[in-house]
């Protein structure tokens, strides 16, 4: 019998966010934490992207920032790499899913229908 006391890790490490709301509130922890570990103050981190502070701000209290901003920050913070692979690659969960992609490799423009 497995013994209670210990937390299943496993289960702390499947949580994947759920709304847009979760990952931008998880973003900008992430971005906290790597701006601290570096010992950046916002003032600092503003001068390094060209992000105002405010808007730093704004972003680590209420998770709102524009996309050219978050980009400017991650290039100051030396995440451009990352940045980069974010949606460079497919992603499916089914062969039906893996032909539909490898058919549309070449479209141009989208149709009106879903994958389910």
């Amino acid at each position: 019998m497995a013994d209670k006391r210990y937390v299943d890790m496993n289960l702390l490490y499947r949580y994947e966010p759920e709304t847009p709301e979760d990952l931008c509130r998880l973003l900008a922890i992430n971005l906290r934490k790597r701006r601290l570990e570096r010992g950046l103050s916002r003032e600092a981190l503003s001068m390094m992207s060209g992000v105002p502070t405010p808007t730093i701000a704004k972003f680590e209290t209420k998770y709102k920032i524009s996309l050219m901003a978050f980009v400017a920050i991650a290039q100051a913070l030396g995440y451009s790499h990352q940045i980069k692979e974010l949606l460079s690659h497919p992603i499916y969960n089914t062969m039906k899913e893996l032909q539909i992609i490898n058919s549309n490799k070449n479209r141009k423009r989208g149709r009106n229908e879903f994958i389910e």
